[in-house]
């Protein structure tokens, strides 16, 4: 994906996978607004985007919140001087048997890995249509989203559920020039 001068979003940017796509977005040319929880390691991750010789900006939100990731993509088009590619790729896991799943468990892991991506789509595509270009959408997924395993299954429902979400938008975004598509890495371990 070509993305010099162009302006990326990504959520759960503070660490892991999300850090990684902010700075191989940034080496590519892009601009990034880091969207996390923690303001100290979005600030950190801003500081080695901008050592990339790009802009960054930062941006504290739950994603749970709908008011939230609306206002950290107007943010991203403020700040950054323009609106190009949403990286939905805020999530949690769980390792745990079904049998011993809470409700608050249950809810949460939906709330943060479903909605909280179905909230970066329609800010996402919002935001693209009315500046009136294409744009892109990435969404996190997961193997576990690919085969479903044991312990992990509330985990893997969600993920599964990403794959239904990012088909849906792919096919009614597409008449405006939107992408949406997913990626599904495979077990990481956190540096």
């Amino acid at each position: 994906m070509n993305t010099k001068a162009k302006v990326a979003l990504i959520t759960g940017a503070g660490q892991g996978i999300g850090r990684a796509i902010a700075l191989r977005l940034a080496k590519n040319g892009a601009d990034i607004a880091i969207v996390d929880l923690r303001k100290d390691k979005i600030d950190a991750v801003a500081k080695e985007v901008q050592a990339l010789g790009r802009k960054a900006t930062v941006f504290v939100a739950d994603v749970t919140s709908r008011d939230q990731v609306y206002a950290a993509v107007d943010h991203a088009e403020k700040e950054l001087g323009g609106f190009d590619i949403m990286v939905n790729n805020a999530g949690i896991a769980q390792v745990q048997s079904l049998a011993d799943v809470t409700q608050q468990e249950v809810e949460t892991i939906f709330k943060v890995n479903i909605e909280g991506l179905l909230w970066g789509i329609q800010a996402a595509a919002r935001k693209f249509k009315a500046r009136g270009h294409k744009g892109k959408i990435i969404n996190a997924s997961s193997d576990a989203g690919q085969n479903g395993f044991s312990m992990p299954g509330v985990y893997s429902a969600t993920r599964f559920a990403v794959r239904g979400l990012t088909q849906a938008a792919a096919l009614e975004y597409a008449s405006d020039g939107i992408t949406v598509n997913a990626y599904s890495p495979d077990q990481v371990q956190a540096i």
